[in-house]
């Protein structure tokens, strides 16, 4: 499963509270949800109106996401963000 490589990727670099393993699997399924959309951090930067390094500093846990970002990244991602938050949720309850 890709999440459970990725989610091992973060845990080896998460180096404080600001990265908690919670937070990774969110950056995790963000990135795997960008990535089955078949879209490239450029093309959600744009749709975004902010340049490619804001969408790489947020996937990459430089920056941290406000509920409003969340919803805004959802939308750029062609996602409800009530979906996008359930499949967080359960990554997050299959990591107990």
């Amino acid at each position: 499963m890709k999440l459970v490589v990725v989610l091992r990727f973060w845990q080896g670099h998460m180096t404080n509270s600001f990265h908690s393993e919670s937070y990774a699997i969110l950056l995790t399924v963000l990135i795997e949800a960008r990535r089955d959309k078949g879209l490239t951090q450029q093309i959600v930067a744009e749709r975004l109106r902010k340049p490619q390094s804001y969408v790489a500093k947020i996937e990459g846990g430089e920056r941290r996401l406000d509920m409003v970002e969340f919803i805004a990244l959802s939308q750029a991602l062609e996602i409800k963000p009530d979906a996008l938050f359930a499949r967080i949720l359960e990554a997050i309850e299959h990591l107990d």
